[in-house]
């Protein structure tokens, strides 16, 4: 039963990205958008989320695992959000709203670390990345949406 939790939490978290993340591709608005110079190219983007979300199940499925219920009530406000701001930038446009959702999104990853920073180091060391990157994607959504406002 313990394995098949974790197959879950991979399927929402990968599977869930996978959707989301090939249903609101970048298209002929976005390459037409002003871009700061740290921008990278969209290549990037496909590998670094599917490790990303392989780690966010990790720690998801650790924080379930030892039953750390407020650690796990922010994974899931964080993957709800991140669900969110693909289809609001790249499919509605929508930079700003988007801006504030990944805003919330870095609060919840936060808010996830500080709940399992002293209860489970392994499901903290990999959310580091992910508020690294989304720290990154933060600072990127804010200068684009200066850039083009």
């Amino acid at each position: 039963m313990r394995w098949v939790s974790l197959l879950v939490f991979l399927a929402i978290s990968l599977g869930g990205g996978l959707l989301v993340g090939t249903s609101n591709m970048p298209d002929d608005w976005y390459r037409h958008l002003a871009k700061p110079w740290f921008n990278p190219p969209n290549w990037v983007f496909g590998p670094v989320w599917t490790v990303l979300y392989v780690l966010i199940a990790v720690a998801g499925w650790r924080a379930y695992q030892a039953g750390n219920r407020r650690a796990l009530v922010a994974w899931v406000v964080q993957m709800a959000l991140n669900f969110l701001w693909s289809p609001l930038f790249f499919s509605a446009h929508a930079i700003l709203p988007a801006l504030v959702v990944i805003l919330g999104m870095l609060a919840a990853i936060l808010t996830f670390l500080a709940r399992t920073g002293t209860r489970d180091r392994v499901a903290f060391w990999c959310f580091v990345p992910y508020a690294v990157w989304v720290s990154y994607a933060t600072l990127l959504n804010a200068a684009i949406w200066r850039l083009n406002g």
